[in-house]
């Protein structure tokens, strides 16, 4: 997503490019994209950098958010329909390896979008199908018209509600966990701090949790991830991501970066081995400190856990 949208001004194509097949060089065969994502000028850049590498990796989109005319919506059968057509030329692909609901649609009873999904499966244009941000009454009635593969939502050391409900739930169904910004948007990497200044067109700078006062509330953790890096020879960001791999072997994180080095030092935690006992006290430490603010606006947190 950062690629292409909501972190400041779309990167350099070409440099985006190498980068994403650097990623396949370094062992990195799951790649993560949406219609949304520009909107769809994501699709179309990760369709071109792994083009050709197809047969060796697996691509994953979303449907939901915007319909053919990037306007709200996209839920209806109909619409669902027509855009994953659309992703499919922009990705340059015949069929979708994961194809997933980006919100729940209150509108649009989820039976009916997943009946839709299973005749795009059942064209060969589609192989698998999750869902986004959705709440377990959700999962539970998707997954009885149409077995769901995963779900993608945020779950990170910042952000842990998803172990109250959903990760029992996904574990009693048997459904992958997706966990996108595993880093926190960047916050738990260390690079941002309460002097930091956002892009004007960066989405942080509407989002409550990075807010100058709740940017300065939140260090604590991320000082306590620093210290706890140290102890294993590690960086923040590292232990953040070990951690979540640690919980369970289903739990596949997805951090984003438009950096090499950044890259480099995310792949670095496949290598740290943490202990049950390492798993236990990092996620007891750091979920003693209380995080300031809320992870979206309203309006935003209104369309996700339905």
């Amino acid at each position: 997503m950062g690629m292409s949208a909501s972190y400041g001004p779309p990167h350099d194509r070409g440099e985006m490019i190498a980068l994403i097949r650097k990623a396949f060089d370094l062992g990195v065969t799951f790649f993560d994209t949406a219609q949304v994502y520009g909107p769809f000028t994501n699709e179309d850049l990760v369709g071109e950098a792994l083009a050709p590498i197809r047969d060796k990796v697996v691509i994953a989109t979303k449907f939901g958010l915007v319909d053919v005319n990037g306007r709200a919506g996209g839920s209806h059968p109909d619409s669902i329909r027509a855009t994953v057509e659309r992703s499919l030329q922009r990705l340059r692909i015949d069929t979708i390896d994961l194809l997933y609901q980006h919100r729940v649609d209150p509108d649009v009873p989820i039976e009916e979008v997943a009946g839709a999904v299973r005749g795009l499966i059942d064209a060969g244009k589609v192989r698998h199908w999750g869902l986004s941000e959705a709440g377990a009454q959700t999962i539970r009635r998707a997954h009885a018209v149409l077995p769901v593969t995963a779900l993608q939502s945020e779950y990170s050391l910042w952000l842990r509600r998803a172990e109250d409900e959903i990760i029992p739930t996904l574990e009693e169904l048997g459904i992958g966990f997706v966990p996108f910004s595993p880093l926190g948007r960047g916050f738990l990497t260390g690079a941002i701090d309460k002097t930091t200044t956002f892009d004007k067109s960066d989405f942080r700078n509407s989002v409550p949790r990075f807010s100058e006062t709740a940017r300065a509330a939140n260090q604590r953790l991320v000082d306590l991830l620093r210290t706890i890096a140290a102890e294993h020879n590690a960086t923040p960001a590292q232990i953040a991501l070990a951690w979540l791999l640690a919980r369970k072997p289903w739990i596949v994180p997805i951090p984003g970066t438009t950096k090499l080095h950044r890259l480099e030092e995310n792949l670095g935690a496949c290598a740290l081995q943490l202990t049950d006992d390492d798993i236990a006290q990092i996620g007891d430490r750091t979920a003693a400190i209380a995080i300031e603010g809320a992870r979206y606006p309203d309006d935003q947190e209104r369309r996700t856990g339905l």
